[in-house]
């Protein structure tokens, strides 16, 4: 799986005033990826809103993607829950071929056991005509997929191909990376410790603070990947105080108000989420100009 080496982005959902999805501004996303440095895209994750998303608008939001991509960049997919049967459902039935992957999120508010997310993944694996990327975020799944179980999971199953690990543990990471078989990757799921992760043999990340910086936070991964720390630390601090803010008040809204400021879409997300306060926009919207013209120079 050399096409998930490197930085992917778990794209955003952009939505009008109306709180309808924008097509013209997730096509505009898109592109300033690919034109960027991006190495793949991840649709209908988390920051991608899919939970508020109805079936109709996930459709639709694939169809842009990959209309818009036009073969491009690697594509990976968000299917994942917490209801086994419907999840193996969808994997059974949707048409995969425009993706290389799925990114399939551990189970949430259940709290199964380990052996319950052993067997949960064991149902997606076997259900699954593409590789499967796990994903581990316990701040919003409310229990952790611990190395063990992962380790299991990827002995066991040859189409489970990494993990998405966003537990912001480096020792758990480190465990990870030091017991997995030859050639699983261990992906960031947390951009602030992206960095140390690839350093300690990690294989790359899926970012959200990339997708408004992504010509930086490649960069970043790249020189990290290459062994060339001091260049590669000189960016990470460049980009620290942006990534407490884009989280500061939630995620996406944070990155939808850097967007905002790069002319690429609006700010607006869905209820319950709510969108930046004045005080947080101002300070994204600053840094952002501050970045975008160092870029012009340095051009």
């Amino acid at each position: 799986m050399q096409s998930l080496i490197g930085t992917g982005v778990a794209l955003v959902t952009p939505f009008k005033k109306d709180f309808s999805v924008d097509v013209e501004a997730l096509e505009r996303i898109v592109n300033f990826q690919v034109e960027n440095g991006i190495d793949y895209l991840v649709v209908l994750g988390t920051t991608g809103e899919s939970a508020t998303l109805t079936k109709d608008e996930k459709e639709l939001v694939i169809k842009t993607v990959i209309k818009a991509n036009a073969g491009r960049l690697p594509l990976v997919l968000g299917v994942g829950g917490n209801n086994t049967a419907e999840v193996v459902e969808e994997l059974k039935t949707r048409d995969l071929s425009d993706f290389v992957a799925v990114l399939s999120v551990s189970p949430y508010y259940n709290k199964p056991t380990q052996e319950g997310i052993y067997q949960h993944f064991k149902a997606v694996a076997e259900a699954s005509p593409v590789p499967v990327i796990l994903y581990n975020v316990p701040g919003r799944t409310s229990s952790n997929m611990i190395p063990a179980t992962v380790i299991r999971l990827a002995n066991d199953f040859k189409n489970v191909v990494a993990i998405k690990e966003a537990a912001g543990d480096i020792v758990q990471a480190m465990r990870l990376i030091q017991n997995k078989p030859e050639g699983f990757l261990v992906i960031s799921g947390d951009d602030i410790i992206t960095l140390p992760m690839v350093l300690a043999g990690g294989s790359g990340v899926i970012s959200v603070i990339a997708e408004g910086f992504p010509r930086q936070f490649s960069d970043m991964v790249r020189l990290g990947l290459d062994r060339k720390v001091d260049e590669a630390y000189e960016i990470h601090y460049q980009l620290s105080d942006a990534i407490d803010m884009i989280f500061e008040q939630g995620n996406p809204a944070g990155i939808k108000e850097v967007f905002k400021t790069l002319g690429l879409s609006g700010n607006t997300v869905r209820l319950p989420l709510v969108s930046a306060t004045e005080d947080l926009a101002s300070r994204l919207d600053a840094f952002t100009k501050k970045v975008a013209g160092q870029a012009k120079v340095n051009a």
